[in-house]
């Protein structure tokens, strides 16, 4: 079992460490998203210390379909196969239940999905997401779960919902079994579940006690952000947060922009991901402490000052936004890589910076200033 220890608290925020077999987390925290076993971007591992990433975050059904959990589990496992030291959580595969809607069919036994690349059918059910992590040997595993769509109907999503918690309990019996075997990766690996239950307050309060009897590693809230409103999602954390275990790390899922996660923190949440400040950079919009900027504005042609003035990041640190334009126009890599590393950069700070606001019991007056800056555009 991994150590979740409180360092501070300020109303329902937590500043919290959390050390397991891979190292100690510092929270709240971002994991930056490598899906492939890569942050997309051109960005190293050498990078990604540089900028103070804590976790990777790296995708079950996408390395299941290329290169093969098998292929990993023999060239030492995932950490070694990226050549990674520090944490990696793995999502269990159960979002692209969600999101590849129509190349699946779902039955109480698992998903049968066509494979995205070529079509080959692939069934993953709680025994082989837990296999293929386990193959994987993360740090933190995820349950297998569905993640119903925000605007299901609630019938569908009750029947959902309980087979989730079903899935759960195989999930839990299956990681017991395969962190007992002899071969196995990371006989440590942890087990996280995942609270669904769309925008349904009672039904999302429900599963919450549900799967707190289950004793695990953590709880992640799932299901957001995918179609409903910023107000429907903070105000399912206000209802569900408070009926997830507070001694246990809670994980708000592919959440999201800054402004999000300043508002989750404030609900009572550790860990975020999401693939935002990568995303985005790749297309040329960038994080600053005083909201986004798109850099592919005519008006930074000539713009000799750095993304942000102050930023210590590696692209701040040498080049102009002039420059880093010219090579975005030019679809030069170079440019993608600069402002993915920026923006990542961008986001690692803050959540630096909002841990040292809750050791100093000083979060509220952060985040009131963090927004009213964001907001506050000094083009």
């Amino acid at each position: 079992m991994a150590k979740y220890t409180i360092l501070k608290e300020e109303g329902r925020a937590k500043r919290a460490q959390f050390e397991t077999v891979h190292g100690t987390i510092q929270t709240p925290v971002f994991m930056n998203v490598g899906t492939v076993a890569a942050i997309k971007g051109a960005v190293s591992t050498e990078d990604l210390e540089g900028i103070g990433t804590q976790v990777q975050l790296s995708n079950t059904y996408h390395l299941h379909v290329r290169p093969g959990d098998k292929i990993i589990k023999e060239l030492g496992g995932l950490h070694k196969f990226m050549s990674w030291n520090k944490p990696i959580l793995t999502d269990s595969g159960g979002f692209q239940v969600f999101s590849l809607a129509g190349l699946r069919k779902i039955k109480e036994e698992g998903v049968f999905f066509n494979s995205h690349i070529d079509g080959h059918k692939i069934f993953m059910g709680p025994e082989e997401s837990m296999l293929i992590q386990s193959n994987l040997g993360s740090t933190i595993a995820m349950a297998f779960d569905e993640c119903p769509s925000s605007k299901a109907e609630r019938a569908y999503v009750q029947a959902s919902v309980d087979r989730t918690t079903r899935w759960l309990e195989r999930c839990k019996k299956e990681m017991a079994r395969l962190n007992s075997l002899e071969d196995t990766v990371n006989p440590s690996q942890l087990l996280f579940g995942i609270n669904q239950g769309a925008v349904f307050d009672d039904i999302r309060i429900e599963h919450a006690k549900r799967i707190s009897e289950f004793d695990l590693d953590g709880y992640a809230i799932g299901g957001l952000a995918v179609g409903e409103s910023h107000e429907e999602m903070y105000h399912v954390l206000d209802e569900v947060v408070p009926y997830l275990p507070k001694e246990k790390p809670t994980y708000l899922m592919g959440v999201g922009t800054p402004a999000n996660i300043l508002e989750a923190v404030e609900r009572g949440v550790d860990f975020f991901d999401c693939v935002y400040p990568t995303r985005n950079g790749r297309h040329g919009h960038l994080y600053t402490n005083h909201g986004k900027i798109n850099l592919f504005n005519a008006k930074y042609e000539l713009d000799s000052r750095p993304i942000e003035e102050g930023c210590q990041c590696p692209t701040c640190r040498r080049y102009s936004r002039a420059y880093v334009r010219h090579l975005l126009k030019a679809k030069e890599m170079l440019g993608m890589r600069m402002c993915v590393l920026h923006n990542l950069y961008f986001y690692n700070t803050m959540m630096t910076e909002i841990r040292d606001s809750l050791d100093k019991g000083e979060f509220s007056e952060y985040k009131k200033r963090k927004l009213e800056n964001m907001a506050t555009p000094l083009d």
